[in-house]
């Protein structure tokens, strides 16, 4: 299947610009006359030294990190982010809040009750994990260590529309599938993360933003590689980085300044879900899983009445060029995950096949 024919709705590894992967294969062999593909660098050489550094400026740029937080370059994925946080900041009280709104915060509440008291602050599992709760619909407890929750819950296609007010108890997020499609306040969070295989990087990066002065807490149990301190103190150079995915990182972050920045991803994300959502609401056939007040700009969850209905839905889409719009195995029908790299031609030809599907089968 031609490039140029197909769009790839996949929820993670996902779409990357178009731009960004040509000048990649552009570098690929011979990278700026280096006579070395940056996959093959030595992490300690001043060539690369200047592409690390390159991603961490944009990044910190693009974001408006304040200088009183530190940018790391991890790995392990936001999995390892689950044990990291507490092992690093559940303190000597041993206690947190976890607001459990979806599959990838339940599995992070669930790793974190290795390593002290987890409080459940709001589970939306009895509603599907249609909703996000209000902020007086949480239960939080004045001596956590920190509260965590996951902005935009990618399975079930739920995002926060707010900032939860937790007072002087520390915010950890999970910002995985909405990281630069909106702007972050990130001096309101103790600790923020992404897994950049979603609107960043390809898989193998995670990014971590941390107050510092939340670091150096770490569980004497704590690997070394899995400190935060340790790492602020290496630069994230303790171990053999994720170089390839940071130069990758570096690259996308250029294209979205070249665009406009995160205010201007941020117009188009409301573009893409919103044309998406209209179609949706006004459908006979197709239904939108979330509740319109915690609705995903990222991912949008969908289905029919009918699994056989939805079953054929996708092998059409996937003939179309429409790629990667089956729901995940945990909630069946459809998602299409339209982040930064999607255009608004992807929208626009998943939308013409749901109106032919829908009149096919009305």
């Amino acid at each position: 299947m031609e490039r140029e024919k197909s769009f790839n709705f996949a929820a993670g590894p996902s779409v990357l610009p178009v731009p960004v992967l040509e000048r990649a294969q552009k570098e690929l062999l011979n990278y700026h006359g280096s006579g070395m593909s940056v996959m093959e660098m030595s992490h300690r050489s001043g060539v690369y030294q200047e592409i690390f550094d390159d991603a961490k400026f944009r990044l910190k740029a693009l974001m408006q990190v304040p200088d009183s937080h530190e940018i790391l370059f991890l790995q392990g994925g936001g999995t390892l982010q689950f044990a990291m946080v507490p092992m690093n900041l559940m303190g000597p009280n041993g206690k947190a809040d976890y607001a459990v709104t979806g599959n990838f915060s339940g599995i992070a509440a669930k790793e974190a009750e290795k390593y002290g008291s987890v409080h459940i602050a709001a589970d939306t599992a009895s509603g599907g994990h249609r909703t996000i709760p209000a902020q007086s619909e949480l239960s939080l407890s004045p001596d956590a260590a920190y509260f965590y929750y996951c902005s935009n819950n990618t399975i079930y296609g739920t995002e926060w529309q707010y900032v939860p007010e937790t007072r002087a108890v520390p915010l950890v997020c999970d910002i995985s599938s909405d990281i630069l499609s909106r702007p972050v306040d990130v001096s309101r969070y103790g600790l923020i993360f992404a897994g950049a295989q979603k609107n960043m990087a390809p898989a193998g990066l995670t990014v971590a933003i941390i107050d510092k002065s939340l670091a150096g807490r770490a569980l004497p149990i704590t690997p070394k590689v899995m400190d935060y301190g340790v790492m602020i103190e290496k630069d994230s150079m303790l171990n053999t980085p994720p170089c390839w995915c940071i130069y990758m990182l570096g690259l996308n972050l250029a294209w979205v300044q070249e665009q406009g920045g995160v205010a201007e991803m941020e117009r188009r994300k409301k573009e893409r879900a919103g044309a998406l959502y209209e179609f949706l609401d006004n459908s006979k056939l197709f239904r939108a899983h979330a509740d319109k007040s915690a609705r995903s700009d990222m991912n949008v969850t969908f289905r029919t009445d009918s699994e056989v209905l939805d079953a054929e839905f996708v092998r059409g889409a996937s003939a179309r060029g429409l790629l990667n719009v089956k729901g995940h195995r945990l909630t069946g029908g459809m998602r299409a995950s339209v982040y930064n790299a999607m255009p608004m031609e992807g929208v626009a030809a998943l939308i013409d096949y749901m109106k032919e599907f829908e009149v096919m089968h009305r």
